[in-house]
């Protein structure tokens, strides 16, 4: 079996640890007894475990620009589209 890589995130979806496993449980696992919380529902109130290419794949469809950053849609627009240049 292939061993893919898990991610261990915080409430900011921030990468806090990494493992390779060959199976999701083993890298709760490991993640559980590294944080030393042996409650399910306690650790994952708390914590995310996602692959890394799922993190990867979620953090490019998400990321946006900054709200101060403003759009100028009109920039790439045709000279032809305006009929009052016409």
């Amino acid at each position: 079996m292939e061993n893919i890589k898990y991610v261990l995130l915080d409430k900011s979806n921030e990468i806090v640890d990494t493992i390779d496993s060959v199976t999701p449980n083993g890298a709760e696992q490991y993640f559980m007894e590294r944080k030393r919380i042996h409650n399910k529902k306690k650790f994952f109130g708390m914590w995310k475990i996602k692959t890394k290419k799922e993190h990867d794949l979620n953090q490019t469809a998400f990321k946006r620009k900054p709200s101060s950053e403003s759009v100028e849609w009109w920039v790439d627009e045709k000279p032809y589209l305006d009929i009052d240049k016409v």
